[in-house]
């Protein structure tokens, strides 16, 4: 396994990019994502959204991850959508799980439910990557 891909599978609130017409800058927006060593990323996003919008238009994005402490690295992945399917309660705590304490899950799925609603998830099979860290020593 790279290193890239370890530290892209750790916990970073990513920025994603994707292009939404081709007289403008891509749409770059934070959001929690998932990632496992040699599988496909992926992010949940209401349906309709102007990201899920983008997303399907253009059929592939791209997504940063980062650090600054203890040094400041990066990786970033780009490549094409796989699928877009529906989202599951299970996928839901998957991703609360991998970003939140264990004492606020339940308590962010209850206000996501109430207050986000319905969500896709958007697969991509990373093609291009490019990393760096800026601080080794």
């Amino acid at each position: 396994m790279e290193e890239r891909e370890r530290f892209l599978a750790e916990p970073h609130v990513g920025a994603l990019s994707v292009v939404e017409a081709a007289d403008r800058a891509p749409l770059t927006v934070p959001i929690w994502y998932r990632y496992t060593p040699g599988g496909e990323l992926w992010v949940r996003t209401p349906p309709g959204s102007r990201k899920a919008r983008a997303i399907e238009a253009a059929g592939r994005f791209g997504l940063m991850a980062q650090r600054t402490e203890p040094t400041v690295r990066y990786v970033s992945v780009a490549g094409p959508v796989t699928a877009i399917e529906p989202d599951s309660a299970e996928r839901a705590r998957e991703m609360a799980e991998h970003y939140l304490p264990a004492a606020q899950v339940e308590e962010f799925l209850a206000y996501e439910r109430t207050r986000l609603g319905e969500h896709v998830v958007v697969r991509m099979r990373p093609e291009r990557w490019l990393s760096a860290d800026l601080g080794g020593g």
